[in-house]
């Protein structure tokens, strides 16, 4: 158990993404737009948004265009600027300020496969203090950053806290399920560890485990014990679920089920319900593209 303060985080982002091929064949993941910003920009913008200042992207070859994205580029905003394209140039300022605000570094991924492996490798710079953890194909609309209701609930418990939300018993088969001990109100949840992907009978509630964590470092014990195990025996992936159930089994591990609207970015049907989401949200884009929608039911 810690007590320090969060202000660091992880965003993993060495993954192939390959359940959106071929679109992502020259393009990361992390890169495609969700309404007029690349998705990982707004995992970045939820963390400054929730006081973070030092956040690790943990990457793999050809994910360079996230650097360029949020490198500074002041050759381009002096012509925006020579141009009269007052808004341009402040938008591309804005973004090279926000991973000023971020302290931004990069860091590249080595080890066995699984999700565990990038929390392992940012983990190694960070000591003894907790940190969060975020997707970067995740997006969450909400009026406290997700980020920002993981914090709260570490404050409340100095213990991990795993991101949770309301599921349709139908969809147990796509989640880690929590099992929970004790609902400690406000959506704060002490939970004993989580059922990969159950089928709706055996599933041991009604929430499913979605991306966002506050990792300790018993559970960087953990993921370095199972790292040490996979270079033993050269089998399976070290995955940060595995972790925190391993953690869970003597120790306190909550969940804070969280009050927003989540989009997954992370398989096509799901890519296009976040563009549609965020093009509608928005004041410009929004009202033609009702009417679009309007038009095409009327036919």
């Amino acid at each position: 158990m810690t007590t320090s303060m969060i202000r660091r985080a992880v965003i993993p982002a060495a993954g192939l993404g390959s359940r959106l091929l071929p679109l992502t064949k020259a393009t990361p993941k992390e890169m495609l737009p969700v309404g007029d910003k690349p998705v990982i920009e707004h995992t970045v913008r939820e963390l400054v948004a929730s006081g973070i200042t030092d956040i690790t992207i943990v990457v793999s070859g050809g994910k360079s265009l996230i650097q360029e994205h949020f490198r500074p580029n002041p050759a381009l905003v002096e012509q925006l600027r020579t141009d009269g394209k007052t808004a341009y140039a402040d938008a591309v300022e804005e973004v090279a300020e926000l991973a000023r605000q971020g302290h931004i570094t990069y860091l590249d991924q080595h080890g066995p496969y699984g999700n565990g492996t990038p929390v392992l490798n940012a983990a190694r710079h960070f000591g003894d203090e907790p940190m969060l953890v975020l997707w970067p194909d995740d997006v969450f609309v909400a009026e406290v950053p997700r980020a920002q209701q993981l914090i709260r609930a570490y404050e409340a418990t100095h213990c991990p806290v795993l991101a949770l939300m309301p599921m349709a018993p139908e969809d147990s088969g796509r989640y880690g399920v929590p099992v929970v001990k004790e609902d400690l109100d406000q959506g704060l949840l002490r939970i004993t560890g989580l059922v990969e992907k159950p089928k709706p009978a055996d599933a041991p509630s009604a929430f499913a485990a979605i991306g966002g964590y506050v990792i300790t470092p018993g559970i960087i014990d953990e993921l370095r014990e199972q790292t040490e195990r996979w270079y033993t025996h050269r089998t399976g992936e070290v995955y940060l679920t595995d972790a925190v159930n391993a953690y869970a089994g003597t120790r306190a591990v909550y969940g804070q089920v969280i009050q927003g609207r989540w989009y997954d970015t992370g398989n096509p049907a799901d890519y296009l319900v976040a563009q549609f989401a965020s093009a509608l949200a928005h004041p410009e884009y929004g009202p033609p593209l009702r009417q679009l929608a309007r038009d095409l039911d009327n036919r």
